[in-house]
């Protein structure tokens, strides 16, 4: 429909314009596009066969949702991407604070305004871009700021009185109308707020002080809300849960293969940054082990969740203390290392909540113990487990690269140029034999990242020591290991 040239009601109705309500709208262009085969929700990774397809059920039905989960499970972004559903433009009458449809106006503005002009009653359109509410549910948002109240400048201006509904300050919801409405984290609204929520959801009455208006708002809500059982700050009232629709619970990525792809997505990282440094594939894998770990640590509250930003952040710290390396040395080009992971550990420090044995040990011990277990898991993929109780006559695949430290020690510096960095590991013979045994299709960039792997494994194995000190690793027999120690 051409909007330029439709400036009336008038020219509406000779357009053969129809109007229709947002869930309708929703529902016509989602099956538009299901039935195209197209992509509905792109840029969500993992929600293919679980959450999109329940969303896509409620949206058919013409539901209200609430989307239940932790932290950092795209619940915010599904709800975003729900107006790509919505048309392209929409017309509503012109001066209208709630975008009545001219079809079907709803406030006494609109009414008034079609009695006296009628079909030269002027329109306007509103871009989909534009119909996307979003409010965060905080203990201080009050009735006003949700459904509205009485304006008392309006009433002076108009020289109104306070009985006419006239003075009336409209809160988001309604100005939220033919619109899609986000209220992120509900249960942290006030009982008495979503309370007031009740009659918009079902009947569409709204109550300003003492105004009982009948405006049959036209509003697809969306809410967001983590699981009932974590929250302490309060719940969802039982009505109120009645009214919505369709509950959906969302869930985070179950591969590595899925989080990778959504932190390669999702982080903000600088050109030089991308070009200037490469990061194997293994790095990008262990990145994502760290966040498998924290889910599953003892250390860690599973009830908080540990949110898909926390493998962002860590990626995008990653990148930068490479490249920090390469600003010092004047270097163009560097590979990420295993000891870089140390620069995360800010990323994993802030997005981690506690129990109390993890707050005994203090959160840098256990970020350095994630980052450890995640070695610990990706070696025993890549390379022959290692038992604790092992036959004395069997050789160890790694009793070469063992044996070497018996004689020599490492020491990795943070700042060693990348020449340097290599030289020490190629130093240690038995490290590419090994490599050469039970990984022979790795990509020759990798093979770095892959001999410090075996280094920090056998150390989170016992088989060699492994110490910090201000300017780098020191890796050496885990007998002399002790004795510096003591």
């Amino acid at each position: 429909m051409d909007k330029q040239h439709i400036k009336t009601l008038g020219a509406l109705k000779k357009a053969g314009y129809e109007s229709k309500n947002i869930k309708d709208e929703l529902r016509a262009n989602l099956s538009d596009k299901l039935s195209k085969k197209q992509p509905v929700f792109e840029g969500v990774w993992g929600f293919e066969n679980t959450v999109i397809p329940e969303l896509e059920r409620a949206i058919l039905s013409r539901h209200n949702i609430n989307l239940l989960g932790l932290r950092g499970q795209a619940k915010t972004k599904l709800a975003r991407l729900m107006i790509h559903l919505l048309d392209e433009w929409i017309p509503f009458v012109e001066g209208s604070e709630i975008n009545d449809d001219p079809f079907n106006p709803i406030s006494r503005f609109a009414k008034d305004l079609i009695a006296e002009k009628g079909d030269e009653t002027p329109i306007n359109w509103l871009h989909r871009s534009d119909r996307f509410y979003e409010k965060l549910a905080t203990p201080d948002v009050t009735v006003a700021d949700l459904i509205g109240d009485i304006d008392p400048i309006k009433a002076a201006n108009l020289k109104l009185s306070y009985a006419d509904d006239r003075v009336i300050h409209f809160g988001m919801i309604p100005r939220a109308n033919r619109c899609i409405f986000v209220i992120n984290e509900l249960p942290d609204l006030q009982a008495r707020i979503q309370v007031a929520l009740f009659n918009i959801l079902q009947e569409g009455d709204i109550q300003i002080r003492g105004f009982k208006i009948r405006m049959p708002l036209d509003v697809q809500f969306i809410f967001t809300a983590n699981p009932e059982d974590y929250t302490n700050r309060g719940s969802i009232v039982t009505p109120l849960k009645d009214r919505i629709g369709s509950q959906i619970l969302t869930h985070y990525p179950e591969t590595i293969k899925i989080a990778r792809s959504i932190t390669e997505q999702e982080a903000n990282l600088d050109i030089r940054q991308s070009e200037s440094v490469y990061v194997p594939s293994l790095a990008r894998d262990l990145i994502e082990q760290i966040n498998f770990e924290a889910r599953n640590s003892e250390f860690v509250d599973y009830k908080s969740g540990v949110s898909a930003r926390m493998s962002i952040t860590a990626f995008e710290n990653l990148l930068s203390t490479a490249e920090r390396r390469t600003l010092h040395s004047g270097a163009n080009k560097t590979t990420v290392r295993l000891s870089d992971f140390m620069g995360i550990i800010p990323a994993i420090t802030g997005k981690i909540e506690l129990v109390y044995e993890g707050e005994q040990e203090g959160a840098v011990v256990v970020a350095e113990h994630l980052i450890n277990g995640a070695i610990k898991t990706l070696f025993a993929e890549y390379f022959p487990k290692i038992e604790k109780l092992e036959r004395p006559k069997e050789k160890s695949p790694y009793q070469e690269i063992i044996e070497w430290f018996v004689e020599n020690e490492l020491e990795l510096m943070d700042e060693d140029s990348d020449e340097d960095y290599k030289k020490q590991l190629n130093s240690i013979v038995p490290l590419n034999a090994l490599i050469k045994k039970y990984q022979p299709g790795v990509l020759k960039e990798d093979i770095y990242f892959l001999s410090e792997l075996i280094l920090w494994g056998l150390a989170e194995y016992k088989k060699l020591g492994k110490n910090r000190f201000t300017e780098g690793y020191q890796f050496r027999d885990l007998l002399g290991s002790y004795i510096s120690k003591l």
